[in-house]
Order: C-alpha cells, then sequence, then structure tokens
C-alpha cells in the first residue's frame, strides 16, 4: 500500500514536471527592430509579440536604436543565445548585410521587415509597396494643387530600401505630372530633424506650396515648422499612417498620410516564421497593403 502510494506520488510528479517543461518550453525567434523611438515600429512590434503568442513562440525583441553596429552586436547575441528564425527591420539597407551574413553563417534563416537588405541571404521580405506608396503621395498633391506645384521633398534615412523605393515613387509621379521638386533633403525619418530641416528649408524656397514627408515623424516635424513661420498655405503629405499621423490628418493639420500598416507587418513576419520553422514554403517578397488617408 505504502509503495503503491510513492509510485502514484513520484508518477504525479512527474507528469507535473513534463506539464510545466512542455509549457516552458517554448521556441526562441527574435525580431531585431532598427529602433523603438518610433511609433511605427514600435506597432510593428507590437504586431510580431501578438502573433507570436498566439502562435505559442517566445518572441525575443531587440532594439538596434538606429544604430547599424548595435544592430550587429544584438544580431550576433542572439546567435550565441538562439533563436529558430530572425526577424530584422534593418537600420540600413547596406549595413544590415554583415548582420544577415553572420546569421546565414550561423545556419539561422533571416526574415527582413519594412526594409531590405543589400548582402546575404533572405527567405522572405515582407513590406508595403513602397514605389506605389510614393507616387500615390504625388499624384494625391498634383490632384491638388496642379502641374504648377512647388514641392518640397523629406528623406527618410539614406541608404534604407524605404527611404529609395519612396523617392522614386515620388518621383515618378513628378516625371509624370510635370510638378517641381524644389529640393530633397534627408532628415533621417526623425520628428525634430523634419522640424529643423523644414525651417531652413522654408527660409531658402519661400514659394514652397506643398512637402512629401517620407515618413508621418517627418512630416509632423515639418508641419510644426510651417505652423511656427505662420504659413498655412502648404500642403504636407505623410507616409506611414501612424496613430499621431492620423489624428492629425482627422484635425486638418497634415493633408494626408499613405497609410501602412505596421501590425500586420510583424504579424506576417511572425507567421512566415513560423512557416520557415515548419519547413514550408514562403514566399521571397509578400506585399502589405497601402491606403490613402485624407480627412
Amino acid at each position: 500500500m505504502i509503495l503503491k502510494k510513492i509510485i502514484t506520488t513520484i508518477s504525479v510528479v512527474t507528469l507535473s514536471f513534463a506539464f510545466v517543461f512542455q509549457a516552458s518550453a517554448k521556441e526562441n525567434i527574435a525580431l531585431v527592430v532598427s529602433t523603438l523611438n518610433n511609433p511605427f515600429f514600435v506597432t510593428l512590434k507590437d504586431g510580431a509579440v501578438k502573433k507570436a503568442n498566439d502562435l505559442g513562440y517566445n518572441l525575443v525583441v531587440l532594439d538596434s536604436q538606429n544604430n547599424p553596429a548595435k544592430e550587429l552586436a544584438n544580431v550576433e547575441d542572439i546567435i550565441v543565445k538562439g533563436t529558430k528564425v530572425i526577424l530584422i527591420n534593418p537600420t540600413d539597407s547596406d549595413a544590415v548585410g554583415n548582420a544577415v551574413l553572420a546569421a546565414n553563417k550561423a545556419g539561422i534563416p533571416v526574415i527582413t521587415l519594412d526594409r531590405a537588405a543589400n548582402k546575404g541571404e533572405v527567405v522572405s521580405h515582407i513590406a508595403s509597396d513602397n514605389v506605389a506608396g510614393g507616387k500615390m503621395a504625388g499624384d494625391f498633391i498634383f490632384n491638388k494643387l496642379g502641374a504648377s506645384a512647388k514641392v518640397i521633398q523629406l528623406q527618410g534615412i539614406v541608404g534604407t530600401s524605404a527611404s529609395r523605393e519612396r523617392g522614386d515613387g515620388f518621383t515618378k509621379s513628378m516625371q509624370a505630372n510635370k510638378f517641381t521638386i524644389l529640393t530633397a533633403q534627408p532628415a533621417d525619418f526623425d520628428r525634430a530633424k523634419g522640424m529643423n530641416v523644414m525651417q531652413n528649408l522654408l527660409t531658402a524656397y519661400p514659394a514652397t506650396q506643398a512637402v512629401f514627408a517620407e515618413n508621418d515623424e517627418m512630416a509632423l516635424g515639418a508641419m510644426r515648422a510651417i505652423q511656427t513661420a505662420g504659413r498655412t498655405d502648404i500642403l504636407v503629405v505623410g507616409f506611414d499612417g501612424t496613430d499621431d499621423g492620423i489624428k492629425s490628418v482627422q484635425r486638418g493639420k497634415m493633408a494626408a498620410t499613405v497609410a501602412q500598416q505596421p501590425e500586420q507587418i510583424g504579424a506576417i513576419g511572425v507567421e512566415i516564421a513560423d512557416k520557415v520553422i515548419k519547413q514550408e514554403k514562403v514566399d521571397s517578397k509578400v506585399p502589405v497593403d497601402l491606403k490613402l488617408i485624407t480627412k
């Protein structure tokens, strides 16, 4: 009788241990994000975290703070600690190549989000059609102001695929519609830099009628500079569809924003990682829909 109780107790303990081990033995997926000091990428991260929880993965999130050296260190760190797949939102499409190559050498699949990598092997790239979005912004300005429109373009981080592609799409619209781009200046996807650059450009180009900013953060910074200058005649179009950008459009300040779906980009990234882990076939490019938001 005593022996039976001991065996029963051991069996219960063993089952309990097995259950705890199974419950805690989630496989790791890593998300290396360019910066968490930008609402767009915070939303992207949130979408990835939610989907990882839904699918039963442990998502390790690392912030590169817009620093390629930090990005490489993050990837090297997660390689040592172990992960099944690395999702990476590059700080720079060229500089991220070293991080991708490090993951390739370690045999860890890489998926890029929003911005592409120009070196190394990537199993899938998930992003909006940035060229189409840039053209959408240019066409909106043309439809509002016509071919006589004089436009300033605020560029993102030079070297990122997102900035290059959005600029290419905007240039296509300019070439088709014959409006004038007065100048294109980088403001690094940053609100404060967007404001500072715009302040200088308003002095240099007083005839400005519109601004296309390659993300909402720069657009909001440009709006601040325009308001400070007492100008009410300048149309501002952003890109990303962040909460702050959409609120500005709804309040009648920004004219429009080309809305991405960052939460979907993050969530789809984890879905693709799940397929990679299960050795299922994945597409090399996965587009995420865009839409133009106006008041």
